[in-house]
């Protein structure tokens, strides 16, 4: 039986995972610059420091997610804290690059422990009617650690660039006690069932090499022979997945999640959304140091108006989402995001900041409109024993999303700017148009911006096409997922 006020700690807990993760992120990126001097690190290993944690976070989730369902959500989440914890710590005693980048890694597994779990716990713990509400508070959280990490970020690097990673493992301690004591196994698991290791196995290659190749093509070229490689064997190992789980019992993940139209819907437009938008504030950042010449810490604040709305909208389109559904919200909030990026689409070199602040609030607001309800769509659409895994698949959507935006960007990018001059940009040590064709780099933006809007209408219009909630046979493993008859979707 739920305590009365199970479901508060139970927030807390996934709070302060959130708000853990958020910060870490930010600090780290505001102290690169300095990382990258006093570490006498090379381009290669300080962008896959960053790139290679969003990565592994990308590719382990959905597995995670399976391994909760069987095991348990708790043991899986304070475990997180505790890998993150350890990783943080051994971040802030690395003598190279190299061993950063190494350390970063065992980061991201604890922030993939985090990730993977913080959403279904919330679900087990709200009712139906109270969970957007939940959700809303969650992605607030997030949000208010988008602001607040690159100020504590340049406030912390003038006591040194270990201390951003070594002020973690005070809250990191405090987050693993607190979800020890306070979280509760809500459902009594399944018993003997068998973990999917064939199918783990092809699912973790295939989407390594595709993750790697869309990298690496943003970085160096897309016909490069290694990157044309790791896309082949993708090609190959991702339909050996896909027909590995339609032909297993126990999958590691369940098809049935993509034949239902609603989640096929709410997990697309999660993707799209993350290609519309994932790069957008990795733009502004090499816009605002290389065109106005402000410095990593000037430019990071400057996005603050990018974030403020999604700490408004959040909890209050989760709650809405509780009353009349999600799937107007989303949608609207996707529409939303489109018109922010219109704005951006007439971007130069003498654009106010005022018209810049508008921008990025209108897209603030939508992003805060979208991500509360269509987590909630997702969620509830799912039964108890498939929410792991339901929910490590938004999150993978999600990053998979950001990290094909930031490709893509990266390449556009980097044909107007020297090696040079893209390699201090991207780490913050370069403030200033030297190395840069200004005309052909805002035109690049242009271009994205452009694309970017095109994708979210897309987006917006797939959120809108979502059906009703499946009716999940547990006796059928191969059927889909049937609608009932006279549902005609989420409103």
């Amino acid at each position: 039986m739920k305590k009365i006020d199970y479901k508060w700690m139970a927030l807390s807990c996934t709070s302060l995972g959130a708000f853990f993760s958020a910060i870490s992120g930010n600090t780290f990126i505001v102290a690169l610059p300095v990382i990258m001097t006093n570490l006498k690190a090379s381009f290669q290993e300080i962008t896959w420091a960053m790139m290679g944690y969003m990565l592994v976070i990308a590719v382990a989730v959905p597995a995670i997610g399976r391994v909760a369902d069987m095991v348990g959500r708790k043991k899986l989440f304070v475990s997180g804290f505790v890998v993150f914890t350890l990783g943080s710590l051994l971040c802030g005693l690395s003598r190279s690059g190299m061993e950063l980048l190494i350390y970063r890694l065992i980061q991201a597994v604890g922030g993939a422990l985090i990730m993977a779990n913080s959403i279904p716990i919330v679900t087990d713990a709200f009712e139906k009617k109270e969970l957007g509400m939940a959700l809303g508070i969650n992605g607030m959280i997030i949000s208010v650690g988008g602001v607040v990490g690159p100020i504590i970020g340049g406030l912390l690097i003038n006591a040194g660039w270990r201390s951003i990673f070594f002020i973690n493992v005070p809250i990191g301690i405090i987050g693993s006690v607190w979800a020890a004591l306070q979280l509760e196994e809500m459902d009594v698991l399944p018993e003997k069932q068998k973990f999917d290791w064939t199918g783990t196995i092809f699912f973790t290659a295939g989407m390594m090499a595709l993750m790697l190749a869309l990298t690496l093509g943003g970085l160096e070229g897309w016909m490069k022979p290694r990157v044309l490689i790791l896309f082949a064997a993708a090609a190959v190992l991702l339909p050996l997945f896909v027909y590995i789980e339609y032909n297993s019992e126990e999958p590691m993940l369940d098809m049935r999640l993509f034949e239902s139209r609603l989640l096929a819907f709410a997990y697309s437009s999660n993707l799209l959304n993350g290609i519309a938008r994932g790069a957008v504030t990795f733009l502004l950042i090499f816009y605002f140091q290389g065109i106005k010449s402000m410095d990593p810490l000037q430019a990071a604040i400057m996005l603050i108006p990018f974030v403020l709305p999604q700490v408004l909208m959040s909890p209050l389109c989760g709650w809405l989402s509780d009353r009349i559904g999600s799937r107007l919200l989303s949608s609207a909030g996707l529409l939303i995001s489109a018109l922010g990026l219109i704005g951006f689409m007439w971007i130069s070199p003498s654009t106010s900041y005022t018209q810049l602040v508008i921008s990025m609030t209108i897209m603030g607001f939508g992003s805060g409109m979208f991500f509360s309800p269509n987590t909630k769509a997702i969620m509830q659409a799912v039964p108890v024993e498939k929410r792991g895994i339901a929910g490590g698949v938004r999150t993978m959507m999600n990053n998979l999303g950001m990290i094909i935006s930031m490709a893509f960007s990266m390449a556009v990018i980097s044909s107007s700017i020297t090696p040079e001059a893209f390699a201090g940009l991207f780490t913050g040590t370069q403030v200033g148009t030297k190395g840069i064709a200004v005309g052909e780099f805002i035109t690049g933006l242009r271009t994205i911006f452009f694309i970017s809007f095109l994708i979210s209408l897309l987006a917006a219009f797939i959120s809108y096409l979502r059906g009703a909630e499946p009716d999940w046979r547990h006796d059928a493993r191969h059927q889909e997922a049937v609608i009932p008859e006279g549902k005609n979707g989420d409103f």
